[in-house]
């Protein structure tokens, strides 16, 4: 298990009343960790409070919870200094609030600001404001934010959200860079990339899980399994795609650039049997096992 993972370590969760972000404050609760849980809404973040508090081991004098919009910076700010005055600081940051009202290119601006402000700028501010005192303090640390595989195939319908996603992409990859070549760093980041996991994010009025798929657990287990193993990406699948398909389906959205096919060209009818064969090729194909990071944190 990394180091970060341990019992006197201390985790940060954004959105982290529901789904995935709950899921995940929950493991780290049960191994032992402090564990304080952002989001919004006093009620939701008060019935999280009470589920991690029966999981830790030392029930809730190791649990806190914070009200936070963070695509506020002052709101997050609020955040990293009430954790540090309760436990001293934070090894483990996973910045995973979101939201998906819906989008549409031409649609509500207001929608647009608000994906882009929790999506992207809350992964922005998370980092900004919680990495330096994370460094500082020279123990090992994760920074784990959540983005999505329509932040890299992009498909059609969401624009908004796609390129909030996109963005943490980006900018999770820029900060392991940073962090790997900072002297004395012993903080890592990963880029967690859902599959279908039913949440209420993707609820859509279903109360049922989809058999397609995964639950939150599900996810939070392969994501500490492939954090054990030092992936950057961690890339889930779920009951209907595999890792395999996942694959296939991001080296197509790559080659649109390398041979100049017009973008999205996996939803253009002109493609449509040429991506079905690229698919098909790949079936024989069995992929490597991820390498493990040289670099322990």
């Amino acid at each position: 298990m990394s180091l970060a993972l341990s019992p006197d370590s201390v985790a940060v969760v954004t959105g982290g009343a529901s789904g995935i972000g709950l899921a995940a404050a929950a493991r780290f609760a049960r191994l032992g960790l402090r564990v304080c849980i952002a989001d919004l809404g006093e009620d939701r973040l008060a019935r999280a409070a009470s589920l991690l508090a029966d999981a830790a081991p030392g029930g809730s004098a190791g649990i806190m919870t914070v009200v936070a919009d963070v695509s506020r910076v002052e709101d997050v700010q609020r955040l990293e200094a009430a954790v540090r005055e309760r436990f001293g600081g934070t090894d483990v940051l996973m910045n995973n609030a979101g939201v998906q009202p819906g989008s549409a290119l031409f649609g509500p601006g207001e929608n647009w600001e608000r994906i882009i402000g929790v999506n992207l700028w809350g992964v922005v501010h998370g980092t900004r404001v919680f990495a330096p005192g994370m460094i500082a303090r020279g123990r090992p640390g994760l920074i784990i934010n959540t983005g999505s595989k329509q932040g890299i195939t992009t498909p059609p319908g969401d624009p908004a959200y796609n390129v909030s996603k996109a963005g943490v992409k980006v900018f999770t990859e820029a900060l392991e860079h940073e962090l790997r070549n900072t002297p004395g760093c012993r903080i890592t980041a990963h880029l967690l990339i859902p599959g279908f996991v039913f949440t209420p994010l993707t609820a859509q009025g279903r109360t049922e899980k989809p058999e397609a798929a995964w639950t939150p657990e599900q996810t939070v287990d392969f994501m500490m399994e492939r954090l054990e193993a030092g992936d950057f990406y961690i890339l889930c699948p779920d009951n209907d795609v595999s890792s395999a398909l996942d694959e296939r389906r991001i080296l197509w959205a790559a080659g649109d650039i390398v041979e100049n096919r017009p973008p999205l060209s996996r939803w253009h009818p002109d493609y449509a049997a040429a991506f079905k064969a690229f698919v098909e090729a790949g079936r024989d194909m069995h992929p490597q096992p991820a390498a493990a990071s040289s670099r322990q944190p």
